[in-house]
């Protein structure tokens, strides 16, 4: 299978985007006044920690559809923070095939796959027009030994990382088809809800067989698996449109795996 390029990142310093009419406006938005900052890196920093994330020297890389940030087996050097649009998450498997394991929204964040060994794990694909800002490591963890706040940030994100890939072990060792894509459907709700939008309508950007890959389960089971929902009145389905019809409906059925 054909690799999409790896997007490069290029960094515009604040006063060069500020009177580059080509350049994009947003370059100019400081962590502080991001309309993420309380989902990305700033969340829970107050003052001086905040202004020291405003001094970071961060590039703004905006990444087309299909386009990838950076590839499995890539040297790390940045924290990519996603602004705007959806990526997914991907490795390589021995066979040849993608495993998808994971999908990333606005506010989250990309690349600390790179941490252990100094090289990404997996690849970052963008499954629509996406923006990402990237910010430096080696800078990040600068700023971090002079501000303990900022270093529980730093941890906190690690540790997202750890509960993501718990979740995804619990979702393929112990759930059913109905329980595993009723688990994914009630975490794009909340996490959209979150940045407020609609919990109960949206647009899903990732293909089915992408959704099957990262869920464990056979394309013809996603799809059955779906039917069944809109059968049992809980969704209706457009295409990639899902519209939540039993938000209460939903959770039960994972519910029923957990009690």
């Amino acid at each position: 299978m054909q690799t999409a390029p790896a997007a490069p990142v290029r960094f515009v310093p604040r006063e060069t985007a500020l009177r580059t009419p080509s350049a994009p406006a947003a370059v100019s938005t400081l962590c502080s006044t991001c309309h993420l900052k309380d989902l990305c890196l700033p969340c829970g920093l107050t003052g001086s920690d905040v202004q020291r994330l405003d001094g970071l020297k961060f590039a703004r890389r905006r990444v087309k559809e299909g386009e990838a940030l950076y590839h499995e087996g890539d040297r790390f050097q940045f924290v990519y923070a996603v602004r705007s649009g959806t990526f997914k998450s991907t490795l390589n498997l021995k066979d040849g095939r993608e495993q998808v394991t994971g999908f990333q929204i606005a506010g989250e964040l990309l690349g600390l796959d790179g941490l252990a060994s100094g090289k990404h794990a997996s690849s970052a694909i963008a499954l629509e027009d996406t923006e990402i800002c990237a910010i430096p490591y080696a800078h990040l963890t600068e700023l971090a030994t002079v501000s303990p706040d900022l270093h529980i940030a730093m941890s906190r994100m690690m540790s997202r990382e750890i509960v993501r890939e718990h979740g995804l072990m619990m979702l393929l060792g112990s759930m059913n088809a109905e329980q595993r894509l009723a688990a994914f459907l009630l975490n794009v709700s909340q996490r959209l809800k979150a940045r407020g939008y609609s919990a109960t309508e949206f647009h899903l950007r990732m293909m089915r067989v992408d959704i099957g890959s990262y869920l464990g389960m056979k394309l013809e089971t996603v799809s059955r698996t779906f039917t069944a929902f809109q059968q049992q009145g809980l969704l209706k389905v457009d295409k990639k449109h899902v519209k939540i019809l039993d938000l209460e409906g939903l959770q039960a059925i994972f519910d029923g795996q957990v009690h």
